[in-house]
């Protein structure tokens, strides 16, 4: 066998050592999740939780956030300040440490801070090296320090540029536009994480400001998450008008509990450690509902409200219409993994458990009209989930050789592996017809529904389920609804809502979504929701055929061609179109455009649904009149 020397010399020179900086511009994903929209916003979060850790040791309270014109933002606060001296281990200012290395803060066991957000010192440091220019300036020690980085280089060493009889930091960034897929900032994104923030941090206020649009929000709260419960229920009514409110001190670890019951039949509890968002739960979410269902039952056996031959209420009946906040701020979280998305601190389980345990008990004794009326909730919610079950076991499909008959107007594929499959839910037998003709039977499905599904929103489980609709789709997809989805049974990989374009249509669709969120929220979570995109417009012109799929386009288009002599068809439906138009346009994977559903924060998320499918008129109606004119292309 020849030697190749090139190929086979594996030696020392070939172990790549990445210094300072340079693993994070290599490899950005490991550091902030990617490089799209949502890794480029990470990189305000990442500053701004460094401030907020300065609130949460009590040297702050005002963070200013800024979207400058020129496309930079500035974060500044009034903390003490990022320390200047000469670092005695590393010889430069500490600065300059905390922006050039990694793993380099003050929240590794020293006593700068209690308790933090950032854990591993790579925060400020990651955006430092995913900026092309960043301007770091401190006040304190009565002189304002100033420092700039080139993609995360020192331009020049620290300098005093004038004098102060104040503290705090702003770090003003411009993201590297060579690292990120899109270097502009959302408002929006950004102020509704500012208002999470100023929510959980009692007496910080947070002031957020968007130069480009001169937009600018204020948000302060002297009731913390008691605020911020109402503000979740604020389109809902409650059985008790002010929320249930505890707190615990143990050692370093604090734990702060806000809950109220309203008259939704969706359970809504979101959970922190310290200030970050902790969407997989963990052992203060565990704490929590082992503690709320043992109070609840105990309190209705007492009373006899639960007979002596009666079940127990199940967590799921308890928790029916809940919204709370579970924060905890711990000296030392474990995390499981970077994504800091569940917490892992055994020691929080029985302090949580243990809070419900006497002051939950003590407020139901104390308060015995609303504990009759949230136990009356839970038992209603017992017997509609018993209800429910008997209707899911006509949706479960249990195995391949023993499954329930599907439905009868599902026009299934013929491919039997799950990855490689995908289902159109279409509206009405016209378009249904097309689809079918239309499509691939090797992979695509295709289920009409017949007119608008049932608005769950509004609905139990077990009236949901009492509808043919809902019950075509659940068994057709095979994986279970509510509490016994397992999205493992999927037989779908892609799940495509294929509607027309008007007012109908769309409603359609966002009835198929909140149908989704509550039932089988780990479709959207996974990436398997798909809404597909029909043309609007067919142009004809010398025999040459276009469809485009926006106003904009067609105008671009006919501006490109002229327009003498030019036919234009305009489709109001999908049963417009013949099959093969349907397939070419809107089913084909080489030419359809899809867009898909992604769940990005549960808390807005949660925030629409309520306003748009819930009772309440008055928010919905102001969510109208403040969003009309951003819609286009819609037929009414």
């Amino acid at each position: 066998m020849a030697n190749n020397t090139n190929q086979n010399c594996y030696d020392s020179s070939q172990i790549q050592v990445l210094e300072g900086l340079e693993p994070v511009r290599k490899r950005p994903g490991m550091y902030i999740g990617s490089t799209d929209a949502r890794g480029l916003h990470h990189l305000v979060y990442e500053v701004v939780d460094n401030s907020v850790d300065e609130a949460m040791a009590g040297f702050c309270d005002r963070i200013e956030v800024t979207i400058k014109a020129d496309g930079s933002v500035e974060v500044s606060d009034n903390g003490r300040g990022i320390p200047v001296d000469i670092h005695p281990k590393v010889g430069k200012s500490s600065l300059e440490v905390a922006l050039t290395m990694l793993h380099a803060g003050g929240k590794f066991g020293g006593n700068g801070y209690k308790v933090s957000g950032g854990l591993h010192g790579v925060g400020v440091s990651v955006v430092n090296a995913l900026s092309k220019k960043l301007i770091a300036t401190v006040r304190r020690d009565g002189h304002i320090h100033r420092m700039v980085f080139h993609r995360g280089e020192p331009e020049c060493d620290i300098a005093v540029i004038g004098d102060t009889d104040e503290t705090g930091t702003t770090i003003q960034f411009w993201p590297d536009d060579e690292i990120f897929e899109t270097v502009e900032f959302n408002y929006d994104t950004l102020r509704v994480r500012m208002r999470e923030l100023a929510f959980l941090n009692k007496g910080l206020r947070i002031v957020i400001e968007d130069e480009r649009t001169k937009q600018k929000h204020d948000y302060h709260f002297e009731g913390g998450i008691v605020s911020f419960v109402k503000y979740l229920n604020k389109n809902k009514q409650p059985l008790h008008e002010e929320p249930i409110y505890f707190y615990a001190e143990k050692g370093t670890t604090t734990v702060e509990i806000a809950m109220q019951y309203s008259d939704s039949y969706s359970e809504n509890i979101f959970t922190f450690a310290n200030n970050i968002p902790t969407h997989e739960g963990g052992t203060h979410l565990m704490g929590f509902k082992s503690g709320l269902t043992r109070v609840i039952n105990d309190y209705a056996r007492r009373f006899n409200m639960l007979k002596e031959k009666d079940e127990n209420l199940s967590g799921e009946d308890i928790r029916e219409g809940l919204t709370a906040i579970i924060s905890v701020k711990i000296a030392e979280p474990q995390f499981e993994g970077q994504t800091k998305t569940k917490l892992g601190n055994s020691e929080v389980r029985p302090l949580v458990d243990g809070l419900m345990g006497t002051e939950l008990k003590a407020f139901l004794e104390e308060n015995p009209a609303v504990a009759r009326e949230i136990v009356g909730k839970c038992l209603v919610a017992q017997r509609a989930r018993e209800a429910a079950r008997k209707a899911r076991e006509l949706t479960r499909r249990k195995s391949v050789l023993e499954s329930t008959t599907l439905p009868g107007k599902l026009a299934d594929c013929s491919e039997r592996d799950a990855s490689l499959c995908e289902i159109f839910i279409v509206e009405g037998d016209s378009a249904g017809g097309s689809a079918k003709q239309g499509r691939d039977r090797r992979f695509q499905a295709v289920l009409p529904l017949r007119g608008k599904i049932l608005n769950v929103e509004k609905t139990r489980q077990d009236k949901a389920l009492a509808n043919a609709e809902i019950r075509a789709m659940a068994t057709a997809f095979g994986a279970g609804i509510g509490e016994d989805f397992d999205v493992t049974k999927l037989r779908y990989n892609r799940i495509i809502c294929m509607t027309d374009a008007d007012v109908d249509g769309s409603h359609i669709r966002i009835l198929l979504l909140t149908f989704f969120y509550r039932y089988m929220r780990e479709l959207i979570e996974g990436g398997h929701v798909y809404i597909a995109q029909p043309p609007l417009y067919k142009v004809t012109k010398n025999k040459v055929e276009k469809y485009l799929y926006s106003d904009e386009a067609l105008e671009a288009y006919l501006n490109e061609i002229g327009r003498e002599g030019a036919t234009i068809q305009r489709f109001k439906g999908l049963g417009e179109m013949n099959p093969e138009q349907l397939w070419e346009t809107t089913m084909n994977p080489e030419n359809r455009t899809l867009l898909q559903v992604s769940l990005q924060n549960a808390i807005e998320a949660e925030e629409i649904f309520t306003i748009l499918m819930g009772d309440a008129v008055e928010p919905r109606r102001e969510f109208i009149e403040q969003n009309a004119k951003l819609v286009a292309n819609l037929d009414i």
